[in-house]
C-alpha cells in the first residue's frame, strides 16, 4: 500500500514556507503521497447555515498550491481529496491538471473529483447544483478525451468540442482519476471511467468489505479489470494507540486497498482528529503512525 496524508492547512495555515516544508519533511519522511481538499468559497460563519461555514478556513486552491509544491519536491506523490468538478469549467480542470502532471515530472499527481455538497459554492460559480452529478459523468468522457487525443470532437448535452485540444497533454495520455463519495450513483461511475475510489465513510468491518466486493463485481460488470481498480481508504489517529493503527493498517492491506491516507484534521464518523493545530503536531503525529505501522505496507 502506499501511505499518504491529508494536508493540515486548514489548522496551520497556507503561509508559503510552512507549506514547502511541510511538504519537504513528509517526502524525507518516506511519504509516498500528499493530499489537498478543495473549497473555492465558504458561507458566512455568522449566517444560519453552520455546515456551510467555511469562509474562515484556508483552502488554496489544489492546481495552484501542488504547482508550487511540485517545484518543491522530486519524489513526493500528490493526489486532490477531492476536487469539486461540476463547479469548474470541464475543459479547463483537464488542463489544469494535465499543466500540474506535466510540471511535477509526470506521474506524480491523482485526480480526485467528486460532486460537492455545499450550493454556496455553485451558486456563486454560477453553475447548477442540481444536475451536478449528471454533468460530471460527460465531464469525465471530455477530459479523459482531451487527455488522451491531439484534437477531440465531442457533442454531448453540456459539452460542445470541435476539433479543439490542450497542451500541454499529460505525457502518458492519462491522468489517473479517482472519485471520492458515497452516492449510490458513485460506484457505477467509477466502475466505468475510474482508476479508483476515494472512501471514508466505511470503519475497517464487513460494511467496508462488502461495498469493496460491489465495486468489484460493478468493474467486471463493466469490462474492466477489478484488479487495477485501486481503493484508498483513511485513517486517523487522534486515539487509540500503535497496536491499533498496526490492526486497521493490516485489514485494509486484507481487504485490497491499494492506498492509506492519514487525517490528522478529520473529526467525523470514526475518524477522531489530533489535539495538536500545530505544524508541528502534525508531522509529529504523522511520523509516529508511520513508523508503527510502515512495515505493514
Amino acid at each position: 500500500m502506499q501511505f499518504g496524508v491529508l494536508s493540515p492547512f486548514t489548522d496551520t495555515g497556507g503561509d508559503p514556507a510552512l507549506v514547502r516544508d511541510y511538504a519537504l519533511q513528509l517526502e524525507a519522511m518516506g511519504a509516498d503521497f500528499l493530499e489537498i481538499p478543495d473549497h473555492v468559497l465558504g458561507g458566512n460563519p455568522a449566517g444560519a447555515d453552520a455546515q456551510a461555514a467555511m469562509a474562515n478556513n484556508p483552502y488554496h486552491d489544489p492546481f495552484v498550491l501542488l504547482s508550487f509544491l511540485a517545484g518543491c519536491t522530486t519524489r513526493l506523490g500528490f493526489s486532490t481529496g477531492v476536487l469539486i468538478l461540476p463547479q469548474r469549467q470541464t475543459a479547463l480542470v483537464a488542463k489544469q491538471a494535465a499543466c500540474v502532471d506535466v510540471l511535477s515530472g509526470g506521474g506524480r499527481f491523482r485526480l480526485g473529483i467528486g460532486v460537492g455538497w455545499n450550493p454556496i459554492e455553485f451558486t456563486g460559480l454560477n453553475e447548477n447544483f442540481h444536475n451536478r452529478g449528471r454533468r460530471s459523468e460527460e465531464q469525465v468522457q471530455v477530459m479523459q478525451a482531451l487527455w488522451g487525443q491531439d484534437f477531440v470532437t465531442f457533442k454531448g448535452r453540456y459539452h460542445t468540442l470541435e476539433d479543439a485540444g490542450i497542451s500541454p497533454r499529460p505525457r502518458s495520455g492519462h491522468i489517473p482519476l479517482w472519485y471520492g463519495g458515497h452516492h449510490e450513483h458513485t460506484l457505477p461511475r467509477i466502475a466505468k471511467w475510474g482508476d479508483g475510489w476515494m472512501p471514508n465513510a466505511y470503519p475497517p468491518d464487513q460494511s467496508a468489505l462488502d461495498i469493496f466486493g460491489e465495486l468489484r463485481r460493478l468493474t467486471e460488470q463493466a469490462g474492466r479489470d477489478p484488479g487495477k481498480m485501486g481503493i484508498e481508504v483513511w485513517t486517523s489517529c487522534g486515539d487509540g494507540n500503535e497496536a491499533d493503527w498496526r490492526k486497521e493498517v493490516a485489514f485494509w492491506k486484507q481487504a485490497g486497498a491499494s492506498h492509506i491516507c492519514l487525517t490528522t484534521t478529520f473529526h467525523r464518523r470514526h475518524h477522531k482528529r489530533i489535539a495538536g493545530k500545530t505544524a508541528a503536531d502534525h508531522l509529529a503525529a504523522t511520523k509516529r503512525y508511520r513508523e508503527a505501522v510502515v512495515d505493514l505496507l
